[in-house]
């Protein structure tokens, strides 16, 4: 008998809109999580099970940063990796937010690597 397995919202949310979303070696999956103290995003070729790229608000370049609160922090998340994305020749990417919605910490990260120029 098979054993059933509880999932949150924000995991089904999560599954439901990973089979939509890929990344590719020209544009690859720009993943985002989310804790309660911090933000972490990856770059992601799936074709190749491989991470090209990852910030997170733990990043020594960002700890030495003062900033407003959560939601300054995640923009600027969003601006270091889309400088180092931009550095590494990716110029746009797919964007995950996953199963989180798009709103607050994670929409201030997707703004911040607009504002570093890169596309979603």
């Amino acid at each position: 008998m098979a054993q059933q397995v509880s999932m949150t919202a924000r995991e089904r949310r999560h599954r439901r809109v990973r089979k939509r979303i890929f990344g590719t070696v020209e544009r690859p999956r720009l993943a985002v999580f989310r804790s309660l103290q911090h933000i972490y995003a990856q770059l992601i070729i799936d074709g190749e099970s491989r991470t090209v790229l990852s910030v997170s608000s733990l990043d020594p370049q960002l700890r030495e940063v003062t900033v407003e609160g959560k939601s300054d922090m995640a923009r600027r998340v969003g601006q270091l990796l889309g400088e180092r994305a931009l550095a590494a020749g990716f110029e746009a990417c797919v964007f995950d937010r996953g199963g989180y919605l798009y709103h607050g910490r994670v929409a201030a990260l997707a703004e911040g690597a607009r504002s570093a120029g890169l596309k979603f």
